[in-house]
């Protein structure tokens, strides 16, 4: 372990100084990082979902300057248009496109992946950003909690719809935004989506980024690393419109320690971008360029059994309507 790694080490044991600006200042200082800035990704196409606001905002931003054909992916059709269009005109780059569908609504979900292979011959990075985080409990369309169906079942439906053009670029990597509020809960599917009578926010949301982070590591298993790597991270505590509408006391608790969403976004493009370790790696997780554990707690650890997984793939099977992977 060289001075870096001990560094890294204190920095990451507390949650306060690994997860706000300050584990980030330090990292960056310490490992020395490449700006991301300095990628050229002309002719590479990355989806980014949840790209009109917050980190996939800013990733979008750096995406599209360097180079990238960015296609935006919004909930709001004028909002993605407006953002679509501001990006272009910021960028210089003509080249940023948009879709439009609520990741909430499988059926517009599987509308907008027809429409992303119908206008793309190629695509080189799909990113998971969409998220979702409501004080009450919602469904979606086909009845599955809403949280649920817009990190879960509709990740793992666009994936497994968009993976075959994946396989065609010799760089494809597909990107999943989690959250370290899922170190707080094991891996349960038959409690995945909460009850109206216990339902919380925050929590629905952290047993949604369990799920993510776990089904990162199936796809990583079961496809060929050769043709598409998978990654997930978190992002650190990070400013953001929908932490402020979600969590406003939290945000005015941890206020100036909060990351920007720039900051937040450094790993996501980095991960997008770099051609190095996120190629030569495969289904990890990550904070600030480095590969984290998933567990931190022992009960969370003893939840993440063979069979739990298996479960949990069965169930995004059923409700994607979708087995990617069969045959």
């Amino acid at each position: 372990m060289d001075a870096r790694d001990v560094i890294d080490a204190v920095v990451e044991f507390p949650v306060v100084t690994s997860f706000t600006r300050l584990g980030y200042d330090v990292r960056s200082r310490t490992d020395h990082w490449t700006p991301t800035s300095r990628y050229d990704l002309r002719g590479r196409v990355m989806l980014v979902t949840g790209a009109t606001s917050g980190i996939g905002l800013a990733a979008a931003t750096t995406l599209a300057g360097d180079g990238a054909t960015v296609v935006l992916l919004g909930r709001n059709p004028d909002k993605t248009a407006r953002v679509a269009d501001e990006l272009r005109a910021s960028s210089g780059n003509d080249t940023v496109g948009h879709v439009v569908a609520d990741m909430a609504d499988l059926d517009a979900v599987r509308a907008v992946a027809a429409q992303v292979l119908d206008r793309y011959d190629r695509l080189d990075v799909l990113v998971h950003n969409a998220a979702v985080l409501s004080a009450t409990r919602r469904l979606a369309p086909d009845g599955t909690e809403q949280t649920i169906a817009c990190q879960v079942v509709a990740p793992f439906l666009l994936t497994s719809l968009l993976l075959d053009r994946l396989r065609t670029s010799p760089i494809a990597r597909v990107l999943t935004m989690a959250s370290g509020g899922m170190y707080t809960v094991p891996l349960d599917v038959a409690h995945l989506e909460m009850d109206e009578s216990d339902y919380k926010g925050a929590e629905q949301y952290a047993r949604a980024k369990r799920a993510q982070v776990t089904l990162n590591e199936m796809w990583a298993a079961r496809t060929d690393a050769a043709e598409v790597v998978f990654h997930a991270l978190h992002p650190g505590w990070v400013d953001t419109p929908g932490l402020e509408e979600a969590l406003p006391k939290f945000r005015r608790i941890v206020g100036p320690l909060l990351r920007s969403p720039d900051q937040g976004a450094d790993t996501l493009v980095w991960l997008a971008a770099d051609d190095g370790t996120p190629l030569t790696t495969n289904g990890r997780f990550w904070l600030d360029r480095r590969p984290r554990a998933l567990h931190k707690i022992g009960r969370t650890r003893r939840s993440d059994t063979p069979e739990e997984r298996e479960r949990l793939w069965a169930w995004c099977v059923d409700r994607a309507g979708i087995d990617p992977l069969a045959g």
